[in-house]
């Protein structure tokens, strides 16, 4: 069912890349969104990410290929380096390599990231926090900005709401503005292209999909939330997160509270050193969801259950169906 013709959807193009949904799964480290999610969300119509936080150069190229091996037809993957990362030029380069139809970044601009996405004819999408940032972005190269409110999960680089800062951003720059940070339903992607975004990036309701490379553990997580399980937390980054309660959130939420580090790998260019965010990380990826960061979004509480990918998509194009004007 080729649901844009039906519905009138407005095309999103970036590069090469016109996916048959405007949607964009947003990369969730650490191995929360690899080739299991981001082939799965391609295939369904969407543009899938491969988060490259957390794993190894090695690593990373492995999923790059598995998730293009599993791509049926025609579909769209990139990967999300980020920029506050150490590894961050080596991991850009490889992806480079492995040809991957475009890089996202956020946690800082670099102006040689546009630089070698340009010369490799690879598109690269910034993320940004305001129209300031996405001009620069913009000026410095970027194919598209995916604009993130406060709403989102993980890390925050603003205390504004989405729709506050998206009209702003669309008025600003030329290129697609893609609206992230809250976006759940079809009703918020009929709200955001009306604005002027051209899409819409989703995070937290594709960890609830039967394709999501987290475990379940982690998932039914974002199941049982309620709205006064969230809560902010800053991280060693230097930035506020928003997570789902938890011990860990307890302990580090104690002012000058540190936890015990059994090995610092050095990961970050700049570090509180307080606890280990990657350390955390890993270990709710790896079924600890007690004693380690379990990231999300602020509307999380509004999932119920865990779908396929196939059927998120859908049901996201059903509520944008009865919302919009024929």
């Amino acid at each position: 069912m080729k649901w844009g013709f039906l519905l009138k959807l407005p095309e999103l193009k970036i590069g090469h890349m016109t996916p048959e949904f405007p949607i964009i799964q947003g990369g969730m480290g650490v191995g929360i969104s690899l080739s299991g999610l981001a082939s799965a969300v391609a295939n369904a119509g969407g543009i899938g990410i491969i988060s490259g936080t957390g794993i190894t150069v090695d690593e990373m190229r492995a999923h790059i290929r598995k998730a293009k091996e599993s791509i049926k037809d025609s579909g769209y993957i990139g990967v999300n380096v980020l920029f506050a990362m150490n590894d961050f030029a080596e991991k850009m380069k490889a992806a480079i390599e492995e040809r991957v139809d475009f890089i996202i970044s956020g946690a800082g601009i670099s102006r040689d990231m546009y630089t070698w996405g340009k010369e490799a004819n690879i598109p690269v999408i910034s993320i940004v926090s305001s129209a300031k940032l996405a001009k620069l972005s913009e000026r410095l190269g970027a194919s598209a900005v995916v604009v993130e409110g406060n709403e989102a999960g993980g890390h925050l680089g603003t205390d504004r709401p989405l729709f506050d800062i998206l009209p702003e951003v669309v008025a600003a720059v030329q290129i697609p503005v893609i609206a992230a940070g809250g976006i759940m339903t079809g009703k918020d992607l009929a709200h955001a292209l009306k604005i002027g975004a051209s899409g819409v990036q989703m995070g937290t309701r594709f960890v609830a999909s039967t394709e999501c490379d987290a475990p379940l553990s982690f998932k039914k997580k974002y199941v049982d939330a309620s709205q006064k399980d969230m809560i902010m937390v800053k991280t060693t980054v230097g930035l506020q997160g928003r997570a789902i309660k938890n011990k860990f959130t307890d302990i580090i939420s104690i002012p000058d509270q540190k936890v015990k580090i059994k090995k610092c790998i050095d990961c970050l260019k700049n570090c509180s050193y307080r606890f280990c965010t990657l350390d955390s990380l890993k270990i709710s990826m790896n079924g600890d969801c007690e004693n380690g960061l379990v990231f999300a979004g602020a509307r999380v509480n509004e999932i119920k259950e865990i779908l396929p990918v196939k059927t998120i998509i859908n049901n996201i194009m059903m509520e944008y169906k009865s919302c919009i004007d024929f």
